[in-house]
C-alpha cells in the first residue's frame, strides 16, 4: 500500500460512464456494462486490499427502470450472474456482501441469487460490499419516515424523541456508517438521488475517468486528493 494514502472507513461510487465508453467505440451499450463489471471487481478488490471496510456502489436506481426494457433485462441477468460467478471468490477474499434499495422489485431470479450471495458471505469479516439496487435515496427517506411514523403508532417510539440519529435507524442504510468519500466517474457534477441524507459531511472526488476505464490506479489518484483534505464537520480546523 501507498505509503501516503489516507484510508477512509467508507468510500461510495457513483459508476458513471458505461453507455458513453461503449459509443465512443462503436460498440453496444451491454459491452460497456460488461466491461464495467470488471471495474466492479477491480474496485472491490483494491478497496479489500487497501483496508477499507465498507465500499457502496450505485449499481442501479430507481430511475434505470425508465431504459428501455431490452436493456434493463440484459443489465438484470448480468447482475444475476455476476453474483453466481463472484461469490466463490468473494468467499474466498473475506467479502461480505449486503444490498440496499427496493429489492423486492428486482426479478425473482435476482432476488434469489442475491440472498444466496449474501447469505455465503455472511460470515465473512473484511471489507464490506454494498450494492445499491433499485436504489433512490428520497424514496429511501420516504420509506424512513412511514417506519418512523409506524413506530410512533405502536407506541414503540415517541415522537419526541426523534433527532438525526433516531432516523438515520430507519434508513436502509442503519447498519453502516457514512461514507467518508464519495467517488463519481465520468465527470457528472450531480448526485442523481444516491445517499442524499448520508452524504452530508462526505467528501466529494469527481474524475472524467468513464467508469469502465477505473482501476485501481484512479481509485488511489482519489485516496490521494481524500488525504489533503481538512474534514471540519462544521467546526474550524
Amino acid at each position: 500500500m501507498p505509503e501516503d494514502l489516507v484510508i477512509p472507513r467508507h468510500v461510495a461510487i457513483i459508476m458513471d460512464g458505461n453507455g458513453r465508453w461503449a459509443k465512443e467505440r462503436g460498440l453496444p451499450r451491454t459491452e460497456g456494462h460488461r466491461r464495467g463489471a470488471e471495474s466492479v471487481q477491480a474496485a472491490v478488490e483494491s478497496c479489500g486490499d487497501l483496508g477499507i471496510e465498507f465500499l457502496t456502489l450505485y449499481a442501479f436506481s430507481t430511475e434505470n427502470w425508465k431504459r428501455p426494457k431490452s436493456e434493463v433485462d440484459s443489465l438484470m441477468k448480468m447482475l444475476e450472474r455476476f453474483l453466481k460467478q463472484k461469490t466463490p471468490d468473494m468467499v474466498k477474499k473475506n467479502v461480505r456482501l449486503q444490498a440496499i434499495g427496493r429489492l423486492h422489485d428486482l426479478p425473482q431470479s435476482c432476488q434469489d441469487q442475491l440472498h444466496k450471495s449474501i447469505e455465503a458471505t455472511s460470515g465473512n469479516t473484511g471489507l464490506t460490499l454494498i450494492f445499491a439496487l433499485s436504489y433512490g435515496s428520497r424514496e429511501e427517506i420516504i420509506d424512513g419516515i412511514k417506519s418512523l411514523i409506524d413506530s410512533v403508532e405502536k407506541g414503540h417510539l415517541d415522537k419526541g424523541m426523534i433527532d438525526a440519529e433516531v432516523f438515520s435507524k430507519h434508513l436502509y442504510t442503519r447498519y453502516y456508517p457514512d461514507p467518508d468519500l464519495l467517488i463519481r466517474t465520468s465527470g457528472e457534477m450531480r448526485l442523481s438521488n444516491f445517499l442524499l441524507w448520508q452524504l452530508s459531511y462526505t467528501e466529494f472526488y469527481i474524475t472524467q475517468t468513464l467508469w469502465p476505464d477505473f482501476r485501481r490506479e484512479q481509485l488511489v489518484e482519489a485516496l490521494r486528493d481524500f488525504g489533503r483534505r481538512q474534514r471540519r464537520f462544521g467546526g474550524v480546523a
